[in-house]
């Protein structure tokens, strides 16, 4: 059944195979494009780099009205990272809007890892250390990057 939700899943699946953002890959399910699975590496030259981190993401028929579940399935230390992979992110939120396509949503998780925003904190402790001890922040999210090589 083609529904304009799904029928914006493989536009955007196109796109992102035709030209995809550096660092970032996304493909739906075998058998179901209402969910993803993608990975975004660590941009180089950040405390992030050489590491892989695997999400999905799960649209429902409103898409593109209406913003997916994303959520990390890769362990991450971050301050706008939940527990269960959850992320705060204003476009997935509140600030959602239908121009947006699986490319600028990956994109902008992926300048999230670099660029959190402690002030919306999903995890105080990290939100915490990245203010105060940038240095430990620092060896915590490496410890992360080299855990992600095993999984």
């Amino acid at each position: 059944m083609s529904t304009p939700a799904r029928r914006r899943l493989i536009r955007d699946f196109k796109v992102l195979k035709e030209d995809p953002p550096a660092g970032i890959s996304g493909a739906p399910c075998e058998n179901n494009i209402m969910k993803w699975n993608a990975v975004i590496f660590g941009p180089d030259d950040t405390a992030w780099e050489g590491g892989t981190f695997k999400l999905v993401l799960v649209f429902s028929e409103d898409y593109p009205n209406q913003a997916p579940l994303v959520k990390f399935v890769s362990k991450l230390f971050h301050p706008n990272v939940y527990a269960d992979g959850g992320i705060c992110l204003d476009i997935l939120q509140n600030n959602w809007s239908p121009i947006l396509d699986i490319s600028a949503i990956l994109t902008s998780i992926q300048s999230l890892l670099c660029d959190p925003n402690p002030n919306s904190p999903a995890n105080s402790e990290a939100a915490k250390l990245f203010q105060e001890n940038r240095r430990e922040y620092e060896r915590r999210v490496q410890a992360i990057v080299e855990e992600s090589w095993n999984s």
